[in-house]
């Protein structure tokens, strides 16, 4: 079994309501379509026509924003007076385009304007004191924030007391106490009624522009959508009007620094949607400010010269490929780390290391919540200085910034929200910080969440899956935070051509087939399901986005997966005859062995964290519970396996059932034989068997292991003696038949064991151990 990770919530729209058809009758579309729209609150036909319909006449008045008046007045009063602009940004997407677009308009409307990016590793987020000194210093008159500044009390109260007036433009949470700058621009702030509170730095920075320039300026709408788009905020009103009219403009841009981006990033103009930018454009353009100094994209977004577009996107994608490495190199060792038997336990993580960069560990801790379900930080610690830096991201239900804020005495700098924190930490102090993190699990009864819920759609069966529909769902989009997409649930009579995928395998494809229907399904980052898959094809359900695929100008429809699940127990038949160290890497499995002399030799390449144990140690361990246990090699008799596989409780069964030399394939010794060696006996004696046991065998041309069983035999049922290792005749032996000695029929049971665990029907040998299972 594969519990799904989120709790399906299932809408039904392929039954619409009266009113849902009515709406769809109103609107021209279809049924299902209508349904959706209600469920998201679209109620009437005014409101989906809106929604539907996003165009720049529903964009709000930008002089309702607070203080924008005052704002725009200083700066046109600045502009007028040619003093030294500073543009203060920010070093994410949002934040430099932010920094775009009113670099741009400012000097559009002949500002003697600048612009600063701040470096995450030197300056850190938002005002920072030293910064703004030095930019007053070197002559700057007037600052402008954008995508920060409502949190810059300190560096805002400098500028001041050094005759510079600094208007903040921002979108982020308002403190209690708010700075004392000229002008805060902000869609939330408490003394306005601003129609749109969602609006992302971006978003401001387009609505001063707007009332600067006086019109809406559709030349930066590419900007806009970017930035909207990679700071998550929600998808709905003006934030819909500035993603759809952006990505119009985007998929044929001539911002040379945008088509050098789109081209490095092979991303089709023709097919650029809000996932090219969520996926595509903004991770690169995020991955300058992650490594190091983010000015480089400003440049790159607003330059005119297209060598230059070229160079920097050329640095973009090399700095992204590398932070992707670096993610990829760092989740690694976390993601181990993790599971170790230092960690594996607690109910939170707290992951370190040394020499992180820590400009990634924000995604590193994304991947390892991802992984695990906990929340977690991830530190990079260093020596010298004896901090340790880094980032926390959170699950559902569980508040990481309280889990820290009453913390303080241990930290050195804290910030953050529910969802994500950073920190620098005492490193002396870690022990305490996880044992704190540990008790707000408890004080905030972390066990006892619910899993998050997941909206689906409806079920849908495979054949319903069409590009029409596609094409239907598409008039929803752009998708985003309050607009996701639509989720469909699919129970296909099975799944096959399962594989995982990717160099490293990391990706799982697979066919959903339900009658003579056939559908591509993909989830990324799930390859080591594969097994399971092939294993269970008539019990997966699965939950995802209809999606379409074009390859070399074949167009096909697919499931990009966002959840699955496995039903009841899942048998892996992986019977080998060859063991690797790749099979012996799953760190919270449980390795049975029925061999003793094989246990020993590979106990020491079994994970630490993981369990392994002889199947004479079943029954002082008890009832073992685990994800999955793997059935390493063959057992001698079918009730060593039913006393096994009753000895644990698991998801998931992997057979490898590995046996050095068959005894199904040799077979029993034929009468010949017996006879060969009767023979012997009776005119040879004093045999050294001890040492001379192959010379023999050769001499009689019988298999050696054949030919010990057989004096086994021999022996058991006083037809010869073996004494210090010499072999002789037993002079008229009692009468006795072959089929009475035990070690003939321990053999005829293991040679029955071998035909049914090892050389059966994948199907039989599946119903067998099922079987197995029930009768304890």
């Amino acid at each position: 079994m594969i519990e799904p990770h989120y709790d399906w919530q299932i809408k039904n729209v392929d039954r619409p309501s009266d009113e849902a058809t009515q709406l769809a009758d109103a609107l021209s579309i279809e049924p299902m379509v209508g349904q959706i729209l209600l469920n998201r609150g679209y109620d009437s036909k005014e409101k989906a026509e809106q929604f539907l319909q996003p165009d720049l006449s529903q964009m709000h008045d930008p002089m309702a924003m607070h203080d924008m008046q005052k704002g725009v007045e200083r700066i046109q009063s600045a502009v007028a007076n040619g003093d030294h602009i500073t543009i203060y940004g920010d070093y994410d997407a949002d934040g430099v385009t932010s920094t775009s677009i009113l670099y741009e308009t400012l000097d559009q409307i002949g500002a003697n304007v600048d612009y600063f990016i701040p470096n995450r590793f030197v300056d850190g987020y938002g005002p920072n004191v030293a910064a703004f000194e030095r930019l007053i210093k070197d002559g700057t008159q007037l600052i402008v924030t954008v995508d920060n500044g409502v949190a810059g009390n300190d560096a805002i109260a400098r500028a001041n007391e050094l005759g510079c007036d600094v208007v903040v433009t921002d979108h982020h949470e308002l403190p209690a106490k708010l700075p004392d700058a000229y002008a805060i621009i902000h869609p939330r702030h408490p003394e306005a009624q601003y129609p749109f509170g969602g609006l992302s730095g971006a978003g401001v920075a387009f609505k001063v522009a707007t009332a600067l320039l006086d019109e809406v300026p559709q030349e930066m709408l590419d900007l806009a959508a970017i930035g909207t788009v990679a700071d998550l905020v929600p998808l709905v009103d003006e934030n819909r009007v500035l993603v759809t009219a952006g990505l119009q403009l985007l998929s044929q841009t001539d911002r040379l620094g945008l088509v050098a981006l789109i081209k490095e990033a092979g991303i089709d103009p023709d097919r650029l949607d809000e996932q090219s930018i969520g996926f595509g454009i903004a991770p690169r353009l995020n991955a300058l400010g992650r490594l190091d100094d983010a000015a480089p994209a400003v440049e790159l977004l607003t330059t005119l010269d297209e060598d230059r577009a070229e160079k920097l996107a050329a640095l973009t994608e090399k700095q992204n490929k590398y932070r992707q490495k670096l993610v990829a190199d760092i989740s690694e060792v976390a993601l181990a780390q993790a599971q170790d038997e230092n960690h594996r336990d607690h109910p939170t993580m707290l992951i370190t290391g040394k020499g992180w960069h820590e400009g990634v560990l924000g995604i590193v801790a994304s991947k390892v919540v991802e992984v695990t379900g906990k929340p977690t930080v991830v530190l990079d610690v260093n020596s010298e200085n004896g901090t340790a830096k880094g980032s926390g991201r959170s699950v559902s239900g569980f508040n990481l910034f309280d889990a820290f804020d009453g913390q303080r005495d241990l930290l050195v700098n804290f910030g953050g929200h529910a969802a994500a924190v950073g920190m620098t930490a005492k490193a002396d102090q870690l022990d305490q910080l996880q044992a704190g993190f540990d008790q707000a699990a408890v004080d905030q009864k972390l066990a006892d969440q619910p899993k998050t819920q997941l909206t689906v759609a409806s079920e849908m069966p495979v054949g319903d899956v069409s590009e029409d529909l596609y094409q239907q769902l598409r008039q929803l989009a752009p998708f985003g935070t309050d607009n996701p997409v639509p989720m469909f649930a699919f129970k296909p009579s099975a799944v096959q051509n399962v594989k995982a995928i990717g160099a490293d395998g990391k990706h799982l494809k697979f066919q959903l087939t339900d009658q003579n229907h056939q559908l591509n399904a993909i989830d990324f980052g799930a390859g080591e399901l594969a097994p399971v898959l092939q294993s269970a094809p008539q019990q997966v359900k699965v939950v995802g986005q209809i999606d379409i695929n074009v390859w070399q100008g074949r167009t096909s429809m697919q499931v990009m997966v966002k959840d699955l699940a496995v039903d009841g127990l899942v048998i892996s038949d992986q019977r080998t005859q060859k063991l690797r160290q790749d099979m012996f890497q799953d760190a919270n499995a449980t390795y049975v062995f029925f061999n003793q002399r094989l246990y020993e030799k590979l106990k020491p390449q079994i994970p630490a964290t993981a369990n392994s144990w002889l199947l004479t140690d079943a029954k002082r361990l008890g009832k073992v519970r685990t994800p999955t246990v793997y059935l390493v090699d063959c057992p001698a008799q079918i009730g060593d396996l039913k006393v096994a596989l009753n000895a644990v409780q698991a998801d998931q069964i992997v057979a490898y059932f590995y046996l050095k030399e068959s005894h199904y394939l040799l077979g029993m010794p034929d009468r010949a034989q017996y006879a060969k060696l009767f023979r012997f006996v009776q005119t040879h004696h004093d045999v050294d068997v001890s040492h001379r046991l192959n010379e023999l065998a050769k001499y009689l041309q019988i298999v050696p292991t054949q030919l010990v069983l057989m004096l086994q035999i021999f022996r058991e049922l006083g037809f010869v003696t073996i004494a210090n290792g010499k072999l002789n005749e037993v002079e008229q032996p009692a009468h006795h038949q072959i089929t009475d000695a035990p070690s003939y029929q321990k053999r005829q049971q293991q040679i029955e064991t071998e035909k049914q665990l090892l050389y059966s029907e994948t199907a039989d040998f599946k119903s067998l151990l099922t079987s197995l299972i029930a009768q304890d």
